[in-house]
């Protein structure tokens, strides 16, 4: 068989720590071929080297039986290679039509772009593709699920033979995703191939005909997912058997911690009302754009409602913006932590320490003492693997990012906790690490409301699940008297 990708032996290096020591893939036409492996396995840097980011240091890549050299992304694309990053990279001033077409503009007869054929293909590619989105938009005014779905656009607008998707599911719901599968179904039947990287294991098990797992930069093994099993694919990846995926440990009481009644925000929820207990994972489920982001936003104060009550412990508060919610016992870990969780050019300390920045500094001069021992607490008590506090927690793998996210919260002692896709980017050992803290939370006491994408991870997590859809709550339902496709029926 003539293999429309073979990698062998590829080994790469930073500064002298490997990345990279032993990649390997073969690529079947018409095949999704699923990428495994935790953070920090070597995938993206794997993907980054066939696309021409970063040069290799040895290793061999052949391209349909021809062994090629990529020195930059243009000549992989050239070649009819196309990558969706998992790092979103728009730009924001610029049209949807403008950000898939980047560099690639029609002419008009006079020079200049032909701004209403880029307009009209953009707008023919999105509809095929059946995302809900004008072409004529700006960037700046899409959701993060929304500009993931135009990076999804702007790679397969590309035409290519060969497409490498890095968690392209990550930041999209379940509807959306549905409609990515059904686009890799099509790109699978004109014989193209696919090499697919996701943390959501469903997702591979549903869309993916052949799976090569890494571990720590080295080829682990590969073969054909129908024969293999979920408890098997994940020893491969995490090196040991991981034991239950969802950790549920709290056990939820009748006394109320967060209270809210007829929330409405014009244009984006109307009469939301649900109660939050003490020791209890609420789950809030439903599509892209249901509403789910914009409930977390108007009890933090990003949003300004124009109705309704909020009660912690009983009594009203009044939040009119974020210092009013953390005043209050309220921490919201939303849904992008490169872009609002964190500030990624300093350090894990300095990010650890960022919601306490008041108290840290009482007199106007931080107190360093105060800051290390901080510092030091979250990282021992949610096991964050840093080689020191003062280095860059962009350096960090994303598992270990979101515990970072998680420890500058904590760091305040909330009442409650608003999580906004708590797991998205990370791997199953990161995940288990994850859901043990959000349980060990709510059995101390305290009061969780998760919104999650994932289907499984809401009922696997979740004590009751609040079902939303087009800005309004369809019910609130138990665990057990739901399963997964109740939850897409109410939610669509």
């Amino acid at each position: 068989m003539e293999y429309l990708l073979e990698v062998e032996g590829l080994q790469k290096s930073f500064s002298g720590v490997a990345a990279l020591r032993s990649g390997r893939l073969l690529l079947k036409p018409g095949s999704v071929h699923a990428l495994c492996g935790g953070n920090g396995a070597g995938k993206s840097t794997f993907l980054k080297i066939l696309m021409g980011i970063h040069a290799r240091d040895s290793g061999s890549i052949r391209r349909r039986g021809v062994e090629v050299v990529y020195s930059t992304p243009a000549e992989a694309l050239a070649a009819g290679i196309a990558i969706i990053e998992q790092e979103l990279s728009p730009i924001p001033h610029m049209t949807v039509a403008e950000n898939i077409y980047l560099g690639r503009e029609p002419s008009s007869r006079f020079g200049g772009i032909d701004f209403k054929t880029m307009n009209r293909n953009a707008q023919v590619l999105l509809d095929r593709l059946e995302f809900n989105i004008r072409a004529n938009q700006f960037m700046m005014n899409l959701s993060v699920a929304q500009v993931q779905l135009v990076e999804i656009a702007k790679a397969l607008s590309h035409d290519a033979e060969v497409i490498f998707m890095d968690e392209p599911t990550s930041a999209i719901g379940e509807k959306e995703a549905q409609h990515l599968f059904s686009a890799i179904e099509r790109l699978k039947a004109e014989g193209k191939g696919i090499v697919y990287v996701s943390h959501r294991l469903s997702e591979i098990f549903q869309i993916a005909d052949a799976y090569t797992v890494f571990r720590d930069g080295s080829y682990v093994g590969s073969g054909d997912l129908a024969e293999i099993d979920r408890p098997e694919l994940i020893r491969m990846i995490v090196g040991r058997e991981l034991g239950e995926e969802y950790i549920k440990t709290n056990a939820p009481t009748d006394i109320a911690g967060l209270e809210v009644s007829g929330l409405t925000a014009p244009g984006k929820i109307a009469d939301v009302s649900f109660t939050a207990n003490k020791g209890e994972i609420l789950g809030i489920y439903g599509l892209m754009g249901s509403g789910r982001t914009e409930i977390f936003n108007c009890l933090f104060g990003l949003d300004t409602p124009s109705g309704g009550t909020i009660k912690l412990d009983g009594e009203a508060i009044e939040v009119s913006k974020p210092a009013d919610a953390m005043a209050h016992g309220l921490a919201f870990v939303t849904e992008d932590r490169k872009l609002t969780g964190l500030n990624l050019a300093d350090s894990v300390r300095n990010n650890i320490c960022l919601a306490s920045l008041p108290e840290m500094s009482p007199n106007f001069s931080m107190n360093r003492r105060m800051e290390l021992a901080a510092s030091q607490q979250m990282i021992e008590r949610f096991s964050i693997k840093a080689a020191r506090d003062t280095m860059a927690v962009s350096g960090l793998s994303g598992g270990n990012q979101q515990k970072v996210v998680l420890g500058k919260w904590f760091l305040r002692k909330p009442k409650v906790l608003l999580l906004d896709e708590p797991t998205r980017g990370v791997d199953v050992g990161a995940k288990r690490e994850i859901y043990r803290i959000i349980c060990d939370f709510a059995e101390a006491g305290g009061t969780v409301v998760m919104i999650s994408s994932e289907i499984d991870e809401v009922l696997g997590m979740s004590d009751r699940i609040l079902v939303m859809r087009q800005g309004r709550p369809t019910g609130i339902y138990r665990r057990e008297e739901t399963d997964a496709q109740s939850l897409v029926h109410l939610s669509t």
